[in-house]
């Protein structure tokens, strides 16, 4: 009975422990393994060095910097989309087919190719591109250099990542509103609840479970970017301005060849990731049990 059991198990679960695996496990066992020698495929030979990367890392003003503007990024790609798209949804949670061609157009984004993305913001953000373009028809004299004042650049690096998120946003908000009951609602009228009362102490709650998802991806998606960087800004203007701690791992790894240090970066990003993930949906998961 066990053996047969056991077989069920291996049957069915084989296939997708062995694809993880090969694809996640071994990847991650493999750049620890790395981060903790000088592995260089151009300079061996590869000695072990210990924890000399961990320690470099910490002391290397250049991965520090990219620290705290992947933190900035990942706030405001966090922040920005969820609100929007919470009011968006709100906006589209009628029926009609004009409702469904504008949920259409506002997902679209989310499944455009990142470098189609990029472009077209490149374009939209140059210092003569359509942006500064309108500004100075209505009379702004010098229209910022999105893309080329380090003031501004990263900000337009995070509008172009909330833009391209915000329709991922909407849809997991709208699929939690039509799952809101009417009756709750109607109930909540007729007791002479006016709308925000209504979306605060009925609708607010049962999107809980939304907000979760949200969050977490944009978190995620946020703080591994590197193929925005890579096409719109390469880590400029000026040094370091928006290279995001992805972008640095590539940079080191694929440019310097410098395999262990970036293996280094890499399993500090992982463990930053998996930490504030954990700690977000601890949090957001208490909410939902309690509501």
């Amino acid at each position: 009975m066990l053996r047969q059991r056991l077989w069920h198990f291996l049957s069915f679960g084989a296939p997708g422990i062995t694809v993880y695996v090969c694809f996640v496990l071994a990847p991650i066992v493999l750049s620890f393994g790395y981060s903790l020698t000088n592995y260089n495929p151009f300079n061996p030979p590869t000695r072990f060095v210990g924890l000399r990367n961990y320690r470099m890392l910490f002391q290397d003003s250049e991965f520090l910097l990219s620290l705290r503007v992947t933190t900035i990024l990942t706030v405001i790609v966090v922040i920005v989309p969820n609100v929007l798209g919470l009011a968006i949804a709100l906006l589209l949670d009628r029926r009609g087919w004009f409702y469904n061609a504008l949920r259409t157009v506002f997902f679209t984004p989310v499944v455009l190719s990142t470098v189609v993305v990029s472009i077209i913001w490149i374009r939209l953000m140059a210092d003569d591109g359509l942006i500064n373009q309108a500004l100075r028809g209505i009379g702004v004299a010098s229209p910022p250099g999105w893309l080329s004042d380090p003031s501004y650049a990263l900000y337009s690096l995070a509008i172009v990542l909330s833009w391209q998120m915000l329709g991922f946003c909407v849809v997991v908000y709208l699929a939690g509103l039509q799952g809101v009951p009417n009756e709750l609602q109607e109930a909540a009228a007729i007791d002479g609840a006016g709308p925000l009362e209504r979306f605060r102490h009925i609708t607010w709650p049962m999107l809980a479970p939304a907000l979760t998802i949200n969050t977490v991806v944009m978190l995620i998606s946020a703080f591994k970017v590197f193929d925005h960087v890579q096409v719109i800004t390469k880590g400029g203007p000026g040094t370091g301005t928006t290279a995001t701690v992805a972008y640095n791992v590539i940079q080191t790894g694929f440019v310097a060849n410098r395999q262990g240090y970036a293996s280094a970066m890499a399993i500090v990003m992982l463990v930053i990731i998996a930490t504030a993930s954990g700690i977000a949906l601890k949090i957001l998961q208490r909410r939902e049990v309690q509501l």
